[in-house]
């Protein structure tokens, strides 16, 4: 397992220690979970932009012509 250290400011400090008091988790691992989701996010917008000029071309602009076709 790798480790990561990483400077945040006094809020972000204040609220993540909030937040792990009030979840009864570990820091460590609320912000395991938040990069895990952000790391997610970016992989999803990358796929995204690489499919979007094929979904175009079927004539799906939007989420919704996606899920009207699927169902």
């Amino acid at each position: 397992m790798g480790t990561l250290t990483i400077r945040i400011d006094d809020k972000l400090a204040r609220e993540l220690e909030r937040l792990a008091k009030q979840s009864g988790r570990p820091k460590s691992e609320l912000a395991r979970e938040a990069l895990r989701r952000q790391l997610a996010i970016a992989r999803f917008r990358t796929l995204r932009g690489k499919l979007m000029p094929y979904a175009e071309a079927a004539g799906w602009l939007t989420d919704e012509d996606v899920f009207r076709e699927v169902s």
